[in-house]
């Protein structure tokens, strides 16, 4: 192997040369041809002096990447792609082999016969088909009945929303061409690698990939010409354990003669670049086999088949991200109005009534849109809404007049028994449903929740039949289709759901019923927030059918909301640093807005005042964002709108961030709800414009706004507040009297000047509970000067329990203006004095202060090297006066073992939480002799009984000299003794790694059996022997809290296993 791999390489580098001389200055064509990206051709723009140069290094680099595959027939149909045929044909008369086809004819009949199997299968399976399977007369084809969908980009979907256009303005994709075209809106230089179509339930997304699939392999598109092999997999047929190969297969051919999982595996790999995977559903695949290692997380991760393009769907928030960065990013925004008229013409001129039809688009489109009619206004453009909308005006124009989702479906489901009874000569109730069709609904049911929790939505018939359902009633009903999987690996006979919002209001249907008798929780299951916005239909239909059904699913979420945020109604979100990608990965403030957004959408099912009750319990505080691409403005009006006319509440807590093109001055009823009175109001607005009437006209609403009780203005660079622009707030802040929050970190351009306008209007907010003017990223930001200008102005702010200046350099000297007045702070809790230059000298100033705050709770200090240990020996001495603090940040303060040994004296009269000591130039001893101190009982002084320390959640020792090996094989020993461990930070800061032997190994493996509660354990820049290694991968892979263990890739041994879920390699 490795010898013909050599004469391959021989043979196609003896072409460089004549290349390199023919092609000069169009290597960026011939590059873009070989699938470089834009980033690898400025890498060798920027290495090489001339083009010939440039041109020899990417014929270099594409051989050393692409090995055997860098064949010379890749290099030719590269250079004729890049319309260079004339270097093509210099090669052919220079070198007359080259005029003989290379590769064998039986491979490209092979690829003739795979191309041909592909298109005539899709063509069968993709051209026909019957949108209402209760009617099996009702059969068209794809092109008839499509109408197409409005594409956009995510950015443009963003400001569009955030200018409160409707659909049909605005930018428009028409087809995925578009994104393989220059000048498309979507920002791409070069064609995308892959792009993630994002799109509500009903939006469309299968019908649009199967009529791109058609399209494609009849070249009737800019797929279709880029791409030779076009492969439609539908992700809910993959199971666990699948390869890429068995999927094609399985499929996307017939059983064709000469076609196999080895063929198809050497025609990929042969035609890499011109493969074109369409994966349809991410939401629908199988949790097993998304798992780590599985086919479908590896060919996102472009761990297979890195050069092919790949197009895959889902419903939003389903975690594509969590494998892939797409090259664009797309949303199905449905149909806008006139492709509505056009697809409403379609269906009923297909079901020869197009009278009804035109009347359908007289009575509701013509003009526009009824805003009063909520099924009408929201769910038109959704294809399959619209398509239950014309079928129900067919039947029954009354049946449209619904203004709920479950409203809408009853009416399907009733119309569905009506033509069935009608069929069946059996007469229908006038109240309700036959009783067998009820029942054998409500079984069915069941089986629908059990296949949602699993993520599936087909049902095997055997499991049905278990149950014994009559599934022959709902055939009849059109409620299912019995149809032979799609899977020639796994054949069998399945029940489909007519759309997978089916499933979830059969689901639904069936919870609303059993909550009579069963739990809540034990029928949803809702273990996290976000499984709970996953289930966001289900949930929605189980509150459309009663309003007990309502009030239980809300109770619930209230049980799962104080579980995962118990502080939110005071706007605490506890986070970690930016290190933990696994355990931040989606921020903790971001998620209760997905809940808010949850909740509000939930209540526009069901709005008696019992669920009303249960909403306002799930939501103490309504964290909720006006961000470019949501409008949650109508929601939230909706709910304000009923319980600010109740008596429920004394009060509505509202936590609001804005972006771009604020609406809280630009749509004026959502500014007419802010000046509630009984409404208490903090806001955060990000990225406003720097001009002076921009800030005038927040100004002139929010003074108005009597229940403003925070206000947080953080625009970064460019956009950062400006002296000038910060006086026409100041003027507003005499309105503002109640105002108990101000923010104003990252705005880099205040500095001095800033403070100096800004220390004028704190007089005018004596209620000021919390000051925050740090993360000063660029520039100095406020001084000693500014320090001196703004403390004599603080005096009277002594309900203040949070301050934080970090990232100020105010020094020693300004430090002291600061302490001048810190012992009025008596309530404050909050100090955060990071990276502002101060030194041992300036910690000789502050401990005196500090000592006679006694609610201290959290102190930051880090990022001032020149601390040092005099520095820290003077806070460990009033350490034992301070014993309400939880949070101690003492990284990079420059501190050794010398300052460890005056800390650890201190310590045992704290009940810490979260201990940072990172960065600093302390020893093995004192790393040794720290965890000790910590790991010791809670204040032996107190004569209590000896325990362990259950208060320690975070420590972090990392990137400290003495985190050695022998250092950490004793740590693991002690901490055992801190059960309430989240996260250990243990990173080794050594230059050459430091090795855990397999002693020390096991005694950390056994240590995570005794840590109940960790879930981040930091290991980066240690080695261990593969004993050790896979010990401590067994321990965190059993361990049933630990999310993220960090190690170096390059240290993994050999052959070890890495597929423990936890492990989060770094480089």
């Amino acid at each position: 192997m490795a010898e013909g791999h050599h004469d391959n390489t021989a043979d196609v580098i003896k072409y460089f040369f004549f290349i390199k001389e023919n092609v000069s200055s169009d290597w960026k064509d011939l590059a873009f041809h070989l699938d470089f990206r834009r980033s690898d051709t400025d890498n060798i723009s920027g290495r090489n002096r001339d083009d010939k140069s440039r041109c020899m290094d990417l014929l270099e680099e594409w051989l050393k990447c692409n090995g055997e595959k860098a064949t010379v027939e890749v290099l030719m149909e590269a250079l004729s792609q890049a319309n260079l045929q004339s270097t093509v044909d210099g090669l052919k008369n220079k070198y007359p082999e080259l005029k003989t086809p290379q590769a064998s004819s039986s491979q490209q009949e092979m690829k003739e016969l795979f191309q041909k199997a592909i298109r005539k299968y899709y063509e069968l399976k993709l051209t026909y088909f019957k949108p209402l399977i209760w009617n099996d007369s009702f059969t068209v084809t794809l092109s008839d009945i499509f109408t197409q969908l409005e594409l956009i980009p995510i950015k443009e979907k963003q400001l569009r929303m955030s200018k409160n256009l409707h659909p049909g303005q605005g930018t428009k994709l028409n087809s995925l061409d578009a994104l393989f075209k220059p000048d498309d809106g979507t920002g791409q230089s070069q064609p995308p690698r892959c792009i993630l179509i994002e799109g509500e339930a009903g939006g469309g997304k299968t019908t649009f990939l199967s009529k791109a699939a058609l399209d494609a392999v009849s070249q009737k598109t800019e797929l279709g010409k880029r791409h030779d092999i076009v492969l439609l997999v539908r992700l809910r047929e993959v199971r666990e354990g699948e390869t890429i190969e068995e999927m094609v297969w399985d499929q996307c051919v017939p059983q064709t003669v000469g076609v196999d999982v080895e063929s198809i595996r050497a025609m990929l790999q042969r035609n890499e670049s011109r493969v074109l995977f369409l994966l349809d559903g991410f939401d629908e695949l199988r949790p097993k086999a998304r798992a780590d290692r599985q086919a479908i997380p590896k060919l996102l991760e472009g761990k297979l088949y890195p050069n092919s393009t790949i197009v895959i769907t889902s419903r939003p928030s389903a975690g594509v991200q969590q494998y892939t960065r797409p090259d664009c990013h797309v949303h199905i925004m449905g149909f806008s109005v006139p492709e509505v008229v056009q697809y409403i013409r379609q269906y009923f001129n297909i079901a020869q009534n197009s009278e009804r039809g035109e009347h359908l688009i007289n009575q509701h489109f013509k003009i526009m849109i009824r805003s009063e009619s909520r099924i009408v206004h929201d769910l038109i453009h959704t294809p399959i809404f619209l398509l239950l909308i014309c079928v129900l005006w067919e039947e029954n124009q009354e049946m449209v007049s619904t203004g709920t989702m479950t409203g809408l479906y009853d009416s399907l489901l009733t119309c569905l028994v009506r033509k069935c009874c009608k069929r069946e000569g059996v007469d229908m109730p006038t109240d309700g449903l036959p009783t067998e069709v009820a029942d054998s609904l409500l079984q069915f049911g069941k089986l629908a929740l059990g296949a949602l929790q699993k993520n599936e939505t087909l049902i095997d018939l055997a499991e049905v039949e278990r149950e014994n359902v009559n599934w022959e009633l709902l055939l009849k009903l059109g409620v299912v289709s019995l149809e032979v999987s799609a899977s020639k690996l796994h054949p069998r006979k399945q029940l489909n759901f007519s759309h997978k919002t089916m499933q979830e209001y059969l689901a639904g249907r069936y919870v609303a019923h059993a909550l009579m008798n069963q739990d809540v929780a034990e029928l949803l299951q809702l273990t996290s927030i976000r499984k709970a916005v996953q289930l966001k239909n289900l949930l929605r239909f189980t509150c459309g059918f009663n309003s007990q059904a309502a009030q239980a699913v809300f109770t619930e979420l209230s049980n799962l909301r104080s579980k995962v945020f118990p502080h939110v109604h005071v706007g605490k979100f506890k986070t970690r640093g930016p290190l933990y990608s696994k355990l931040d990965k989606e921020n903790k403030r971001e998620i209760y807005e997905e809940f808010t957004l949850l909740c509000l959408d939930l209540l526009d099912e069901r709005k008696e005042r019992g669920v009303l009750r249960a909403v306002s319990n799930a939501l103490p505080a309504i964290f909720i964002f006006f961000q470019p691409g949501i409008k949650p403005q109508d929601s939230l009006m909706r709910y304000l709108d009923n319980i600010l006319s109740s008596q429920h509440q004394d009060k509505v807590k509202v936590f609001a961030r804005f972006t771009d093109n604020v609406p809280l001055y630009t749509d004026h009823n959502l500014a007419l709800y802010f000046l509630k009175p009984r409404l208490e109001l903090r806001l955060t607005i990000q990225s406003l414009n720097r001009s002076p009437d921009e800030t005038t006209r927040l100004v002139s609403v929010l003074k108005y706004v009597s229940g403003l009780r925070g206000l947080k203005l953080s625009f970064y660079l460019k956009r950062s507040l400006t002296p000038s622009s910060l006086q026409q707030l100041v003027t507003g802040f005499r309105h503002m009297s109640q105002l108990e929050e101000l923010d104003l970190s990252f705005n880099p351009d205040l500095g001095d000047a800033g403070i100096d306008v800004l220390k004028d209007g704190l007089s005018s907010m004596p209620q000021l509970a919390v000051l925050r003017l740090g993360d000063v990223v660029f520039g100095t930001g406020m001084t000693a000067v500014g320090m001196a200008s703004m403390a004599p102005f603080m005096r009277h702010l002594t309900g203040l329990r949070e301050l934080d200046i970090s990232s100020n350099e105010i020094g020693d000297t300004g430090l002291k203006s600061l302490t001048d007045v810190l012992h009025v702070f008596t309530a404050l809790q909050v100090l955060g004095l990071r990276s502002t230059g101060i030194s041992s000298a300036g910690m000789r100033t502050l401990v005196p202060a500090l000592c006679k705050l006694t609610r201290m709770a959290e102190l930051d200090i880090s990022c001032n090297t020149r601390i040092g240990d005099p520095g820290l020996e003077c806070l460990a001495d009033i350490l034992p006066h301070l014993t309400g603090m939880k949070v101690l940040n003492l990284s990079g303060i420059g501190v050794t073992d010398r300052g460890v040994s005056a800390l650890i004296v201190g310590l045992p009269h704290m009940e810490l939480q979260v201990l940072d000591a990172r960065w600093n130039e302390i020893g093995e001893s004192g790393i040794v002799s720290l965890v000790q101190t910590i790991c010791q009982p809670v204040d032996v002084a107190r004569n209590t009984a000896p325990h362990c320390n259950s208060t320690v959640q975070e420590l972090y020792i990392g990137w400290n000299k003495g985190v050695t090996g022998a250092a950490l094989e004793t740590v693991a020993q002690l901490i055992s003794a801190l059960p309430a461990l989240t996260l250990l930070d243990l990173t080794c800061d050594c230059d050459t790694p430091a090795n855990l032997s397999d002693t020390a190994a096991m005694a950390l493996a056994q240590a995570l059996h005794r840590l109940p509660a960790l879930e981040c354990l930091n290991l980066y820049n240690f080695s261990m022997e593969p004993a050790g290694f896979e010990a401590v991968m067994q321990a965190a892979d059993e361990h049933p809290k630990l999310k993220e263990l960090v190690y170096e890739k390059e240290l993994v041994p050999e052959g070890a296993d890495t597929s423990a879920s936890c492990l989060d390699l770094w480089l």
